[in-house]
């Protein structure tokens, strides 16, 4: 047998422990791959598509790159580790160090070469279907055709070759052999029974409930403010809970022996504290990383939502048209929009009303009122309720994030005419979209005020919405009606389109990077799973000769491998659920929906692993038992 052959046997020997890594290592050659078809893909080119597309693609395909680089260097560590006491019996047998390195980077260097041309390959096989999907997705009004990578082809054998040397290398280089006799007891060696401090472990919960309080408490851009500090206290709690309070928990547990000698309790958590010490960094990364990725396409998928959903709640005209004072093409502006209308088909109910700016008789601001009849009449098209004034009532309007309506509230204003206006109530409303705030007034107070300094005109077109033609009549006018200093012109089915086009590309993005950090938190557990295997084999065949049936010990793997594999991924749904909580706070848009969407459905993919998982890892205990 030559030496490499005893590398490949070793390989296909460890295949169980190999397997997760392997398949998570191809995992991410094969997104880097479809990255990489995308960003050299004829029709994708700059001149063709957005120019921060094609930067994210490139940019999301180099984050999966530096990802990979410490995932596969974290994994060889697990492995090494796992396998101690195989490597003292191979020095036992007379291997070097010098062959013992060479045997690591062989073996590496074959699960990596392997890795990259089986992700090549299905990368290949599903291209076309992926194409597919990214072409619906970025919303591409030309097809993206089958064509042959050779330029991703190269680029992603050359970048893991080179990724799976270099470890290689320094897994190899840095590798320490150890004293003979403490490899080969290495799974025999007595551990120290883990302690936990009850100081540490209040911290959490005092770090968690601060974070969490101040998290669900923040509005609008109060949320942005508190990122950094509630980060760094729920990473800080998020490592405590797993090096403290979870061990401090089973103590307490453990000493109540009323609990602790109920059936199989005792076998259940007589070592589970050493376990969750051992695999506190891994379950904090574990943690960290799901925390990460279900926040990030929850708030991708969100922020999509809400500007979608939010555009016709705050704008819900299908055209509008704002002259500013000096507008010499008002007219034939506004008679551009209603021959196209006409021309195509597109059933509208026209408005016009009058933005009226007064001075304040302190300093250099300006006071917007509106006449109560013309935002009545407008009100009524859009089916809202309609204002009712007094004589010397006014109502404050918001709209938006700024909360300007509020702040006028109560606030008596007077004007350089010397007319006090002030608003007892204030609401939120969309009639006027292109203002954050102002005040509706009685149309007798209005007009006794006389010439406004500045007077805007506001012409809006209401009808249904997703109207045949709607959409390329809106985005025809935009051509000949650009964004200019004297007007603004606006039409909602085309700018929603154009949303969806623009974001669909931050999508893919975003939900392959956060699918890639998922499968890759879902490997460390299975790793650190399965390092225990042996440990675990030797520890139900003493006990199943006291009397431990199948049963039972089918009931105690369960709940030993639900207790490790959810742990972290529970803490990280919740991390994840008051994360998009603040996030919708933020926005002032419930996103209840894509929160509860984006955390069942990773929850389900880690349902589905985990149960593949145990039942393999139950299988294998099992027949170790009948041997």
């Amino acid at each position: 047998m030559t030496f490499r052959q005893f590398a490949f046997r070793n390989v296909t020997r460890n295949k169980r422990l190999y397997t997760a890594y392997f398949l998570s290592s191809m995992f991410m050659v094969m997104v880097f791959f479809t990255f990489s078809i995308f960003t050299f893909h004829p029709m994708l080119s700059a001149d063709r598509l957005n120019s921060g597309t094609v930067v994210a693609l490139n940019v999301s395909k180099w984050i999966i790159y530096v990802f990979s680089f410490f995932f596969v260097l974290y994994s060889m560590s697990a492995f090494l580790q796992s396998r101690k006491k195989e490597f003292g019996l191979m020095i036992l047998q007379g291997m070097t160090t010098g062959q013992l390195r060479k045997m690591i980077f062989t073996e590496n260097m074959l699960i990596g070469f392997s890795a990259t041309t089986f992700g090549i390959g299905l990368g290949l096989v599903f291209a076309k279907g992926i194409l597919l999907a990214g072409e619906n997705v970025i919303a591409l009004n030309e097809r993206l055709d089958f064509y042959f990578p050779l330029q991703a082809i190269n680029l992603t054998l050359a970048s893991f070759l080179l990724l799976f040397v270099l470890i290689s290398l320094f897994i190899s280089s840095v590798l320490r052999s150890g004293k003979l006799i403490t490899l080969i007891k290495s799974d025999r060696q007595p551990k120290k029974e883990p302690k936990a401090s009850l100081l540490l472990s209040l911290l959490v919960v005092a770090l968690i409930g601060i974070s969490y309080f101040l998290s669900l408490r923040a509005e609008g851009l109060e949320a942005v403010l508190l990122l950094l500090p509630v980060v760094i206290m729920i990473t800080i709690a998020t490592y405590l809970l797993f090096t403290q309070l979870s061990v401090y928990i089973i103590r307490r547990l453990k000493s109540r022996d009323r609990f602790f000698w109920f059936r199989t309790n005792m076998l259940l958590f007589s070592d589970l504290s050493y376990r969750m010490k051992d695999n506190a960094r891994t379950f904090f990364l574990v943690a960290i990383i799901s925390t990460v990725s279900f926040c990030a396409i929850g708030a991708l998928y969100g922020f999509q939502s809400m500007l979608y959903g939010s555009m016709p709640q705050h704008n819900p005209y299908l055209f509008t048209y704002l002259a500013r004072e000096g507008d010499s093409m008002e007219q034939a502006h506004v008679q551009l929009i209603h021959q196209k209308l006409s021309e195509s088909g597109i059933t509208a109910e026209p408005a016009e009303l009058t933005l009226s700016y007064y001075p304040l008789a302190a300093g250099d601001e300006t006071l917007l009122l509106v006449k109560q009849s013309q935002y009545n009449h407008i009100a009524e098209l859009m089916e809202l309720e309609t204002i009712e004034l007094e004589e010397g009532q006014a109502v404050a309007v918001d709209f938006g994030l700024s909360r300007n309506g509020e702040g006028m509230l109560n606030q008596p204003l007077q004007l350089q005419t010397g007319a006090v206006v002030e608003a007892d109530r204030a609401i939120l409303s969309p009639v006027v979209s292109v203002v954050s705030s102002y005040l509706i007034v009685p149309d007798a107070l209005l007009s006794s005020l006389g010439n406004p300094t500045k007077a805007d005109h506001y012409y809006t077109w209401h009808g249904p919405a997703g109207q045949k033609g709607a959409e390329a009549a809106g985005g025809q006018l935009l051509n000949k009606l650009p964004y200019a200093e004297a007007y603004q012109f606006e039409a909602l089915d085309y700018q929603m389109d154009m949303t969806v086009k623009n974001f669909g590309p931050m999508m893919f993005v975003g939900f392959f990077v956060g699918i890639v950090f998922f499968v890759s938190a879902g490997s460390f557990l299975y790793f650190r799973l399965y390092s225990d295997l042996d440990e675990d084999k030797h520890k139900f065949k003493a006990i199943s000769k006291l009397g431990l049936s199948e049963k039972e010990l089918g009931r105690i793997l369960n709940r030993q491998i639900s207790l490790l594999f959810f742990a972290p991924i529970i803490v990280a749904l919740v991390h994840g659920a008051v994360a998009l909580t603040t996030l919708s706070h933020m926005f002032q848009y419930s996103l209840l929906k894509e929160s509860a969407l984006v955390l069942g459905l990773f929850f389900i993919i880690q349902l589905v692993y985990f149960l593949i998982v145990r039942l393999f890892y139950t299988r294998q205990v099992k027949l170790a038992l009948r041997q």
